[in-house]
């Protein structure tokens, strides 16, 4: 059998055809691979986002003050939601601003802006949420602490 009868070739949409081998190198072959490519998408979030780390800073405080007040196991699945939701929305908004980047190629363009502050939109309605949650569990025991 020839060597060249193995290369399989790939008919992409754009009309490109690759080989079988090329298209595995930025496939997903197993769910290790899965796995390390989402924890390297979560530490190019905290090392290339300043709001990313905004934001674990937040986390971080809104864990010290669950701590602190004791809050109920009910509380600390809703605080916990709501970290979860602003980080998350925070990668997607990350990860949507760089391929407008991308398909734009750094030109300015009202669509690329419009989608860019759409999904910056998004992290600040989640935001808003995780603030509101955030008052009704810690302003009570505030208060009752200084009152």
């Amino acid at each position: 059998m020839d060597l060249q009868e193995n290369k399989v070739k790939i008919y992409e949409k754009s009309g490109k055809i690759e080989p079988k081998e090329a298209k595995k190198k930025w496939k997903n072959t197993n769910f290790l691979n899965s796995f390390e490519f989402a924890v390297m998408g979560i530490k190019t979030a905290f090392i290339e986002e300043r709001n990313m780390r905004k934001h674990a800073v937040s986390a971080l405080l809104v864990v010290l003050a669950g701590l602190v007040f004791g809050v109920s196991a009910l509380e600390w699945i809703l605080l916990a939601m709501c970290v979860f939701l602003v980080i998350t929305f925070e990668i997607v908004n990350s990860a949507i601003e760089n391929v407008v980047d991308l398909a734009s190629d750094y030109h300015f363009s009202m669509r690329a802006k419009k989608a860019k502050d759409m999904a910056a939109g998004a992290v600040l309605m989640v935001s808003i949420l995780a603030l509101i949650v955030g008052m009704i569990i810690f302003v009570p025991k505030v208060w009752a602490l200084l009152f």
